[in-house]
């Protein structure tokens, strides 16, 4: 077996960079966000009710309790906790000696951190997954840095036994993911997903589209069908292939995974969740396939034994079994047939809600046994690994190790299993009744989590987007644009991974339903009626580009419009809407319907905030670095740090030392090998009689 160190190495990167991504992007939001003066002020999530500290941090986990010992208010606490994680991030991408599960602990506790305040602007799919991720890269992290051993067997000599081990999570999370997110479009019955039409409407109802959504949005329907079909077959019937024993099995299911996520980075912004997918499709990869090790490279030799020949036989007929089966049961259960006349695939689903419903039921928990038996392989093959390890203080060390890592990785598996299960209610109820237990006492540090994106599309009639209007009189109206969300339909969507506006992600979701339904959205009047320029900057970074810079409006608004794209001709516009009904009703400060919005809400600033010293030398230094990042629009912020990244790694690429003199070595040690060969055999032609013992003594030497 090829070992996984390079993967790895990929791994703990990839993570370092959607942490860096992460932090800094909320970073540039909090104020408006979670501010004293923002829509939901992050000091009224840590009430302190007497408990102890120890207590206190178990049951709301965040290092924010301690903000008012550094004489910061809980959003300063906050700036400090995604500077540093920004920093940190960023020497973990940089630095192999910084892949420390040290550095990855720090990381997930201020992710943690933040998380627990960040209520619902942070309640996303993959916010969890990022904390999930964040912790098994504590796990795989290694302990020392990369060692230079000779290749014995496909692995270096001088790695642990162990090291693998933890690193097989990443593919069961790679997994649940990608399964669960195919089933929850056919268990949610929407008849779009049904009908295979979901992509006639996903490319211009979604969040934040791109450019290229239009573009896709008006490819021909039976190509959005078929893309459909491809859907369902990459999260539902490839994602087994994860745990196949055959890599070249692994390795298409990887290139499969790729090949979604990158189609969908660019048609859709959904800032680093694609990204942090791709890290975990490093789970699918080994050091053979990358060329990542001398003894690894070049074509693999064809076995002389006819056991070995028999194996490979019988290997590659499996191959192409698993291949035809994919695309039979494509073409049975998808009903692809070829219109040879107008030249299209026709696709439809031949299958019903019951079938499928009885097919879950059948395969759900042969995946968990799927998922127990690819991890026992994993434990008797390092157990093996560990068995060969000589001698006893190496041994002893090794297993100490083995025993920790073993245990945790077993454990994280058992947690898995219960919000996994959340896709069969049957599956879930034979569960192991420990495994509910383990689940439930740690459920509210994000180990595990249940995945399911897109369960129903959504703007089947139309986008609907709710479009604030602000005004001096409450006759002229003035509408306030937001910088990303569709508004302008004169603008081009903007292309913004890996950024995420999170006041624009949801005002998406609020137009899904009434303003009841999103209590933030009272609060974002609240603060535009008042003026407040923090929460100004979430709407326009550039705060000239706001209508009512100068003065607040006396009144505001809000209406609800449907939005589709335009046609292909029509070079003025992106958009076309229509006006549907009123959102939110005109309101002005003191409005009775404002003050009891707020009051049911929980919104009313009942005490100004405790008054920080402002000769705090930390809090001196944090409104330096605001001052001085805040021109900065977010996604120029993040690019800059990502072209730093690159810069700097390609500075050291430049001076890393080459390694001729080892290079020249190599090349004269196969020179003398081979002049020692030639003499030899001259030797042994120029002498005949010599005796055996003679002959086999040089041989034995070598």
């Amino acid at each position: 077996m090829a070992s996984s160190r390079v993967p790895q190495q990929l791994f703990l990167q990839g993570v370092a960079a959607v942490y860096l991504f992460a932090f800094a992007s909320l970073y540039t939001q909090i104020p408006g966000l979670y501010g004293p003066e923002g829509i939901l002020p992050a000091r009224r999530t840590l009430r302190p009710q007497g408990k102890g500290l120890w207590q206190q941090l178990w049951e709301t986990p965040t290092l924010l309790w301690e903000a008012p010992r550094l004489g910061l208010d809980t959003a300063q606490g906050l700036d400090l906790l995604t500077l540093l994680g920004t920093v940190l991030a960023l020497g973990a991408l940089l630095l192999n000696s910084l892949r420390h599960p040290f550095v990855y602990l720090l990381l997930w506790v201020a992710y943690l951190s933040a998380y627990q305040v960040g209520q619902v602007f942070l309640y996303f799919q993959w916010d969890s997954l990022l904390l999930e991720t964040g912790f098994l890269a504590i796990l795989v992290a290694p302990l020392r840095g990369p060692s230079k051993h000779k290749i014995v067997q496909g692995r270096l000599a001088g790695t642990l036994p162990h090291e693998d081990l933890p690193f097989w999570l990443v593919r069961w999370l790679l997994f649940r993911l990608m399964f669960a997110s195919g089933v929850v479009k056919l268990t949610s019955r929407c008849p779009t997903w049904w009908g295979l039409t979901a992509l006639t409407y996903h490319y211009e109802t979604q969040c934040l589209p791109t450019p290229a959504a239009w573009f896709a949005h008006h490819l021909p329907v039976w190509l959005h069908k078929l893309s459909v079909v491809a859907t369902f077959l990459i999260e539902i019937a490839v994602p087994p292939l994860f745990f196949a024993p055959i890599r070249r099995l692994r390795l298409t299911a990887f290139y499969a995974q790729a090949l979604l996520q990158v189609l969908i980075i660019i048609t859709g912004n959904y800032n680093f969740f694609n990204l942090l997918t791709l890290v975990l499709t490093t789970a699918l990869l080994d050091d053979r396939h990358l060329s990542a090790e001398p003894g690894l490279r070049g074509h693999k030799k064809m076995p002389t034994s006819w056991p070995k020949a028999l194996l490979t036989a019988l290997s590659l007929l499996l191959e192409l079994t698993v291949y035809g089966l994919l695309a039979y049961g494509t073409v049975y259960y998808f009903g692809l047939e070829v219109d040879w006349q107008q030249h299209i695939i026709l696709s439809k689903t031949t299958f019903t809600f019951h079938q499928f419903s009885q097919w879950l039921k059948t395969v759900t928990l042969p995946t968990v046994w799927l998922g127990t038996a690819s991890l026992a392989w994993e434990l008797l093959v390092v157990l093996w690994r560990w068995i060969q390890v000589q001698g006893w203080s190496r041994k002893f060390s090794a297993g100490i190790q083995l025993s920790i890592l073993g245990t945790a990785t077993v454990a994280l598996f058992l947690i898995s299993l219960v919000p996994y299960s959340y896709v069969e209610p049957g599956t879930h109820g034979h569960l192991w009744t420990g495994a509910h237990r383990l689940f439930g006492s740690v459920e509210h540090l994000q180990l595990a989590n249940s995945y399911g994106l897109f369960r129903r599309m959504t703007g089947v009639g139309g986008r609907p987007e709710v479009v604030l209007e602000g005004s001096y009189d409450g006759q002229h109206w003035t509408e306030i644009e937001f910088m990303y969300k569709p508004g302008n339909v004169s603008r081009p969507p903007p292309f913004l991974t890996p950024h995420q506006p999170r006041l624009d992600w949801q005002m998406w979701f609020a137009a899904l339903g009434p303003h009841t339904h999103s209590p933030w959205f009272t609060g974002l009047v609240l603060r535009l009626l008042q003026g407040k320029e923090p929460v100004i900057r979430l709407v326009q970074s550039h705060v000239a580009n706001y209508p009512f810079h100068e003065r607040p409006p006396t009144y505001l608004r809000a209406q609800r419009y449907k939005y589709w794209f335009s046609k292909p001709g029509d070079q003025s516009r992106w958009w076309h809407r229509q006006w549907v009904e009123e959102f939110f009703p005109s309101v002005s400060l003191g409005d009775p319907t404002l003050e009891t919005l707020l009051q049911q809400f929980g919104l009313k600033d009942k005490s100004p905030p405790r008054a920080r010293s402002p000769s705090n030398g930390l809090v001196q230094t944090l409104n330096w670095v605001r001052t001085q990042l805040s021109p900065l629009e977010p996604p120029i912020l993040l690019w800059g740090l990502f072209g730093a990244v690159v810069a700097i790694r390609v500075v050291q690429t430049l001076l890393a030392p080459r390694p001729l003199q080892s290079s020249k070595q190599t090349r004269e040690e196969k020179r003398k090998q081979t002049s020692k060969k030639d003499s030899r055999a001259a030797s042994e032609q120029a002498a005949p009689n010599s005796n055996s013992s003679d002959s086999w003594a040089p041989r034995r030497k070598k």
